[in-house]
Protein backbone atom coordinates (compact mmCIF):
# COMPACT_ATOMS: atom_id res chain seq x y z
CA UNK A 1 0.00 0.00 0.00
CA UNK A 2 2.62 2.51 0.94
CA UNK A 3 4.60 2.10 -3.06
CA UNK A 4 0.80 2.64 -4.64
CA UNK A 5 -0.46 5.45 -2.45
CA UNK A 6 3.38 7.11 -3.04
CA UNK A 7 2.97 6.29 -7.17
CA UNK A 8 -0.88 8.24 -6.72
CA UNK A 9 0.91 10.64 -4.70
CA UNK A 10 3.36 11.49 -7.35
CA UNK A 11 1.84 11.04 -10.50
CA UNK A 12 -1.45 13.36 -9.40
CA UNK A 13 0.25 15.82 -6.75
CA UNK A 14 -2.41 16.49 -3.75
CA UNK A 15 -3.83 19.41 -2.54
CA UNK A 16 -6.72 19.47 -1.37
CA UNK A 17 -9.68 18.04 0.98
CA UNK A 18 -8.60 14.27 2.00
CA UNK A 19 -11.10 11.76 4.42
CA UNK A 20 -8.32 10.94 7.54
CA UNK A 21 -7.63 7.46 6.28
CA UNK A 22 -6.84 8.82 3.16
CA UNK A 23 -4.08 11.39 4.69
CA UNK A 24 -2.93 8.54 7.02
CA UNK A 25 -1.74 6.82 3.79
CA UNK A 26 -0.16 9.51 2.85
CA UNK A 27 1.77 10.13 5.91
CA UNK A 28 2.51 6.23 5.88
CA UNK A 29 3.89 6.33 2.01
CA UNK A 30 6.78 9.17 3.93
CA UNK A 31 5.65 11.72 1.61
CA UNK A 32 6.52 15.42 3.07
CA UNK A 33 2.85 17.40 3.27
CA UNK A 34 1.38 20.65 5.30
CA UNK A 35 -1.64 19.54 6.66
CA UNK A 36 -4.64 22.04 8.21
CA UNK A 37 -7.99 21.00 9.57
CA UNK A 38 -9.90 21.09 12.72
CA UNK A 39 -7.63 20.08 16.14
CA UNK A 40 -9.91 16.98 16.34
CA UNK A 41 -9.00 15.46 13.31
CA UNK A 42 -5.48 16.93 13.09
CA UNK A 43 -4.64 15.01 16.56
CA UNK A 44 -5.67 11.75 14.85
CA UNK A 45 -2.73 11.76 12.51
CA UNK A 46 0.38 9.63 12.98
CA UNK A 47 4.31 10.46 13.09
CA UNK A 48 5.54 11.41 9.82
CA UNK A 49 7.40 13.97 7.79
CA UNK A 50 4.73 16.58 8.07
CA UNK A 51 3.75 20.22 9.65
CA UNK A 52 0.39 21.29 10.35
CA UNK A 53 -2.22 23.55 12.17
CA UNK A 54 -5.62 23.98 12.73
CA UNK A 55 -8.26 26.11 10.93
CA UNK A 56 -11.87 24.20 9.75
CA UNK A 57 -11.92 27.00 6.90
CA UNK A 58 -10.97 25.98 3.18
CA UNK A 59 -11.13 27.40 -0.32
CA UNK A 60 -11.83 24.67 -2.84
CA UNK A 61 -11.66 24.69 -6.45
CA UNK A 62 -16.08 24.40 -5.96
CA UNK A 63 -16.00 27.06 -3.02
CA UNK A 64 -15.15 27.80 -0.31
CA UNK A 65 -15.83 25.46 3.01
CA UNK A 66 -16.38 24.93 6.66
CA UNK A 67 -15.14 21.29 7.82
CA UNK A 68 -15.39 20.61 11.65
CA UNK A 69 -14.54 16.53 11.99
CA UNK A 70 -13.37 13.68 9.47
CA UNK A 71 -11.19 15.46 6.56
CA UNK A 72 -7.92 17.29 6.56
CA UNK A 73 -6.55 19.67 4.12
CA UNK A 74 -2.80 18.18 2.47
CA UNK A 75 -0.81 19.64 0.24
CA UNK A 76 2.00 17.24 -1.01
CA UNK A 77 5.45 19.17 -0.60
CA UNK A 78 7.35 16.38 -2.63
CA UNK A 79 6.77 17.67 -5.92
CA UNK A 80 8.12 21.76 -4.62
CA UNK A 81 11.79 19.94 -3.41
CA UNK A 82 13.86 18.37 -0.70
CA UNK A 83 11.70 18.79 2.84
CA UNK A 84 12.78 19.23 6.24
CA UNK A 85 10.89 19.80 9.30
CA UNK A 86 12.00 22.43 11.77
CA UNK A 87 10.40 24.22 15.29
CA UNK A 88 11.00 27.80 16.56
CA UNK A 89 10.25 29.02 19.79
CA UNK A 90 9.55 32.92 20.15
CA UNK A 91 13.17 33.66 20.72
CA UNK A 92 14.55 31.83 17.59
CA UNK A 93 11.77 32.80 14.99
CA UNK A 94 14.60 34.89 13.35
CA UNK A 95 16.05 31.47 12.63
CA UNK A 96 13.50 30.22 10.17
CA UNK A 97 15.12 32.50 6.89
CA UNK A 98 18.31 32.15 9.12
CA UNK A 99 18.53 28.70 8.35
CA UNK A 100 16.12 29.17 5.11
CA UNK A 101 17.68 27.14 1.76
CA UNK A 102 20.28 28.55 -0.10
CA UNK A 103 17.94 27.84 -3.36
CA UNK A 104 14.01 27.47 -2.67
CA UNK A 105 12.14 28.61 0.49
CA UNK A 106 10.43 27.79 4.12
CA UNK A 107 6.79 27.37 4.87
CA UNK A 108 5.83 28.39 8.23
CA UNK A 109 2.27 27.79 10.31
CA UNK A 110 2.32 30.07 13.77
CA UNK A 111 -0.77 29.89 16.33
CA UNK A 112 -3.17 32.78 16.42
CA UNK A 113 -2.62 34.58 19.58
CA UNK A 114 0.51 33.08 20.77
CA UNK A 115 3.55 34.78 21.81
CA UNK A 116 4.84 33.99 18.24
CA UNK A 117 2.37 35.14 16.64
CA UNK A 118 3.14 38.79 17.79
CA UNK A 119 6.74 38.59 17.75
CA UNK A 120 6.55 37.55 14.16
CA UNK A 121 4.65 40.45 13.10
CA UNK A 122 6.36 42.78 14.74
CA UNK A 123 10.12 41.72 13.81
CA UNK A 124 9.78 39.47 10.62
CA UNK A 125 10.64 42.75 8.18
CA UNK A 126 13.53 43.07 10.31
CA UNK A 127 14.96 39.25 10.24
CA UNK A 128 18.99 39.48 8.46
CA UNK A 129 17.53 37.22 6.31
CA UNK A 130 14.34 37.85 5.45
CA UNK A 131 14.18 38.77 2.20
CA UNK A 132 17.49 36.86 0.98
CA UNK A 133 15.34 33.24 2.02
CA UNK A 134 12.28 33.85 1.40
CA UNK A 135 9.15 32.40 4.08
CA UNK A 136 5.77 31.75 3.15
CA UNK A 137 2.55 30.36 5.18
CA UNK A 138 -0.51 30.86 7.48
CA UNK A 139 -1.77 31.79 11.09
CA UNK A 140 -3.15 28.86 12.36
CA UNK A 141 -6.95 29.29 13.50
CA UNK A 142 -9.62 28.11 15.10
CA UNK A 143 -13.41 27.64 14.79
CA UNK A 144 -15.38 30.74 15.56
CA UNK A 145 -17.96 29.37 16.80
CA UNK A 146 -16.41 27.91 19.55
CA UNK A 147 -15.11 30.40 21.74
CA UNK A 148 -12.92 28.50 23.83
CA UNK A 149 -11.09 26.82 21.65
CA UNK A 150 -7.26 28.01 20.61
CA UNK A 151 -5.22 27.87 17.87
CA UNK A 152 -2.46 24.73 17.87
CA UNK A 153 0.13 23.91 15.32
CA UNK A 154 1.93 20.67 14.54
CA UNK A 155 5.44 18.93 13.85
CA UNK A 156 4.40 15.86 12.80
CA UNK A 157 7.74 14.29 13.17
CA UNK A 158 6.66 13.37 16.83
CA UNK A 159 4.01 14.05 16.65
CA UNK A 160 3.44 17.38 19.19
CA UNK A 161 1.06 19.84 18.96
CA UNK A 162 2.27 24.07 20.36
CA UNK A 163 0.03 26.41 21.01
CA UNK A 164 3.05 29.02 20.75
CA UNK A 165 5.98 27.19 18.19
CA UNK A 166 6.49 27.76 14.96
CA UNK A 167 6.66 24.68 12.66
CA UNK A 168 8.42 25.25 9.64
CA UNK A 169 8.97 23.42 6.41
CA UNK A 170 12.33 24.17 5.29
CA UNK A 171 11.84 23.41 0.92
CA UNK A 172 15.18 23.46 -0.88
CA UNK A 173 14.51 23.55 -4.73
CA UNK A 174 16.33 21.79 -7.66
CA UNK A 175 17.95 25.14 -9.41
CA UNK A 176 16.36 24.95 -12.33
CA UNK A 177 13.74 25.90 -10.69
CA UNK A 178 12.84 29.47 -9.03
CA UNK A 179 9.92 29.98 -6.56
CA UNK A 180 7.63 32.98 -7.08
CA UNK A 181 5.97 34.16 -4.13
CA UNK A 182 3.04 36.00 -4.64
CA UNK A 183 0.38 38.02 -2.91
CA UNK A 184 -3.48 38.62 -4.16
CA UNK A 185 -4.95 42.13 -2.84
CA UNK A 186 -8.53 42.66 -3.60
CA UNK A 187 -8.40 45.93 -2.21
CA UNK A 188 -6.94 49.33 -3.70
CA UNK A 189 -6.09 52.15 -1.05
CA UNK A 190 -9.36 54.85 -0.87
CA UNK A 191 -8.51 58.86 -0.92
CA UNK A 192 -9.52 59.17 2.60
CA UNK A 193 -7.83 60.58 5.67
CA UNK A 194 -4.33 60.23 6.08
CA UNK A 195 -3.53 58.14 9.25
CA UNK A 196 -0.18 57.36 11.03
CA UNK A 197 0.93 55.49 14.43
CA UNK A 198 3.56 56.07 16.67
CA UNK A 199 4.71 52.66 17.76
CA UNK A 200 4.28 49.50 16.46
CA UNK A 201 1.10 48.22 18.32
CA UNK A 202 -1.62 45.63 17.52
CA UNK A 203 -3.90 47.52 19.65
CA UNK A 204 -2.58 51.23 18.83
CA UNK A 205 -4.64 54.09 20.94
CA UNK A 206 -4.09 57.27 19.28
CA UNK A 207 -3.52 57.66 15.41
CA UNK A 208 -2.30 60.81 13.77
CA UNK A 209 -5.00 61.71 11.23
CA UNK A 210 -3.69 64.45 8.69
CA UNK A 211 -1.62 65.84 11.56
CA UNK A 212 -3.96 66.07 14.12
CA UNK A 213 -3.88 63.91 17.39
CA UNK A 214 -7.04 61.09 17.25
CA UNK A 215 -8.32 58.37 19.70
CA UNK A 216 -7.98 55.84 16.94
CA UNK A 217 -11.54 53.75 18.59
CA UNK A 218 -13.03 56.85 17.96
CA UNK A 219 -12.46 57.85 14.98
CA UNK A 220 -13.21 53.89 13.99
CA UNK A 221 -16.51 54.35 15.21
CA UNK A 222 -17.25 57.55 13.56
CA UNK A 223 -16.38 56.17 10.24
CA UNK A 224 -18.54 53.26 10.10
CA UNK A 225 -14.78 51.29 10.43
CA UNK A 226 -15.43 49.20 13.17
CA UNK A 227 -17.16 46.03 11.62
CA UNK A 228 -13.82 44.92 10.21
CA UNK A 229 -14.94 44.71 6.11
CA UNK A 230 -12.21 47.20 5.15
CA UNK A 231 -8.82 47.01 6.02
CA UNK A 232 -5.84 49.83 6.57
CA UNK A 233 -3.58 49.83 3.99
CA UNK A 234 0.06 50.64 4.45
CA UNK A 235 2.29 52.16 1.65
CA UNK A 236 5.15 50.49 2.29
CA UNK A 237 7.64 52.29 -0.31
CA UNK A 238 5.20 51.45 -3.13
CA UNK A 239 4.31 48.26 -1.80
CA UNK A 240 0.52 48.48 -0.38
CA UNK A 241 0.42 46.10 2.72
CA UNK A 242 -3.31 45.71 4.91
CA UNK A 243 -3.92 45.98 8.38
CA UNK A 244 -7.30 44.54 9.35
CA UNK A 245 -9.41 45.77 12.57
CA UNK A 246 -10.13 42.90 14.78
CA UNK A 247 -12.62 44.40 17.27
CA UNK A 248 -13.07 48.31 18.92
CA UNK A 249 -14.29 48.18 22.58
CA UNK A 250 -16.68 51.04 22.59
CA UNK A 251 -16.73 51.32 26.75
CA UNK A 252 -12.79 50.98 26.89
CA UNK A 253 -12.18 52.96 23.35
CA UNK A 254 -9.45 50.21 23.17
CA UNK A 255 -9.34 48.84 18.89
CA UNK A 256 -7.41 45.69 18.22
CA UNK A 257 -5.87 44.55 14.57
CA UNK A 258 -4.89 41.27 13.40
CA UNK A 259 -1.84 42.95 12.36
CA UNK A 260 0.26 45.69 14.09
CA UNK A 261 0.88 48.57 12.43
CA UNK A 262 4.53 51.05 12.00
CA UNK A 263 5.69 53.94 12.63
CA UNK A 264 6.87 56.34 9.59
CA UNK A 265 3.95 54.45 7.45
CA UNK A 266 1.21 56.21 5.46
CA UNK A 267 -2.06 54.37 6.25
CA UNK A 268 -5.11 54.34 4.33
CA UNK A 269 -8.85 52.66 4.58
CA UNK A 270 -9.06 50.41 1.61
CA UNK A 271 -11.49 51.97 -1.06
CA UNK A 272 -15.05 49.76 -0.90
CA UNK A 273 -15.81 46.67 -3.08
CA UNK A 274 -19.25 47.08 -4.67
CA UNK A 275 -19.04 43.65 -5.04
CA UNK A 276 -16.18 41.72 -2.58
CA UNK A 277 -16.39 38.01 -4.13
CA UNK A 278 -16.64 39.55 -7.96
CA UNK A 279 -13.39 41.51 -7.33
CA UNK A 280 -11.54 38.23 -6.26
CA UNK A 281 -12.59 36.33 -8.76
CA UNK A 282 -11.85 39.43 -11.14
CA UNK A 283 -8.40 39.36 -9.54
CA UNK A 284 -7.29 36.33 -9.75
CA UNK A 285 -8.62 35.67 -13.61
CA UNK A 286 -6.35 38.53 -14.40
CA UNK A 287 -3.73 36.76 -12.24
CA UNK A 288 -1.32 33.80 -13.62
CA UNK A 289 -1.90 30.79 -11.88
CA UNK A 290 0.72 28.87 -13.96
CA UNK A 291 2.55 26.37 -12.01
CA UNK A 292 0.59 27.46 -8.41
CA UNK A 293 1.74 24.98 -5.74
CA UNK A 294 0.39 26.02 -2.49
CA UNK A 295 -1.98 29.13 -1.35
CA UNK A 296 -3.74 30.42 1.86
CA UNK A 297 -6.96 33.19 2.14
CA UNK A 298 -7.82 35.35 4.73
CA UNK A 299 -10.65 34.04 7.25
CA UNK A 300 -12.03 37.92 6.79
CA UNK A 301 -12.40 37.85 2.82
CA UNK A 302 -14.02 34.20 3.87
CA UNK A 303 -16.52 35.82 5.74
CA UNK A 304 -16.64 39.55 4.27
CA UNK A 305 -17.14 38.24 0.66
CA UNK A 306 -19.74 35.30 1.83
CA UNK A 307 -16.74 32.85 -0.11
CA UNK A 308 -18.73 29.59 1.21
CA UNK A 309 -19.97 27.49 -1.20
CA UNK A 310 -18.63 30.21 -3.45
CA UNK A 311 -16.33 29.13 -6.60
CA UNK A 312 -13.95 32.55 -6.58
CA UNK A 313 -11.13 30.66 -9.16
CA UNK A 314 -7.39 30.12 -8.54
CA UNK A 315 -6.00 26.91 -6.34
CA UNK A 316 -7.41 25.52 -3.10
CA UNK A 317 -5.51 26.02 0.52
CA UNK A 318 -6.49 27.24 4.03
CA UNK A 319 -8.49 29.53 5.18
CA UNK A 320 -6.19 31.40 7.64
CA UNK A 321 -6.32 34.24 10.44
CA UNK A 322 -3.30 36.00 8.91
CA UNK A 323 -0.86 35.09 5.83
CA UNK A 324 2.64 34.99 5.66
CA UNK A 325 4.63 36.36 2.55
CA UNK A 326 8.00 37.36 4.11
CA UNK A 327 5.80 39.15 6.52
CA UNK A 328 2.61 38.89 8.05
CA UNK A 329 -0.69 40.26 5.98
CA UNK A 330 -4.36 40.32 5.90
CA UNK A 331 -7.05 39.90 3.88
CA UNK A 332 -4.75 39.05 1.00
CA UNK A 333 -4.48 35.59 -0.85
CA UNK A 334 -0.90 34.04 -0.97
CA UNK A 335 0.38 31.63 -3.47
CA UNK A 336 3.76 30.02 -4.15
CA UNK A 337 4.45 29.28 -8.31
CA UNK A 338 7.04 27.58 -9.78
CA UNK A 339 8.60 28.45 -12.80
CA UNK A 340 11.59 27.77 -14.72
CA UNK A 341 14.37 30.33 -14.95
CA UNK A 342 13.55 31.41 -18.29
CA UNK A 343 9.53 31.21 -18.09
CA UNK A 344 7.64 34.95 -17.72
CA UNK A 345 6.61 35.49 -14.44
CA UNK A 346 4.53 38.15 -14.43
Amino acid sequence: MKSFNSTVAKSQPTNGLLAIAEAVALIEAGLPLSIAGPESAMDMLPAGNWIGGTTPYFMTVEGGRVITEGQVFVTDLSRMGSVSVAVYDADHLADISGNGPEHGFSLAIIPAGSVCHERFANEAADYPQAFLSPTVGWIAGVDLADPTASAKVYDGTGPTKHADRAVVAHIAQPEDVLASIEIVNPFKPGDGDVLRFENTDFAPTHCIVNGQPTNFAAYLVEHGMEGGMLPLIGDFAGAPINVSIKSVDRDTQVATLYAPVFPGVDYRFAAPLVDYAGTFREKLANHSLEGAVWSCNCILNFLHGSLEGKAIGGIAGPVTFGEIAYQLLNQTMVLVRQNAPDENEG
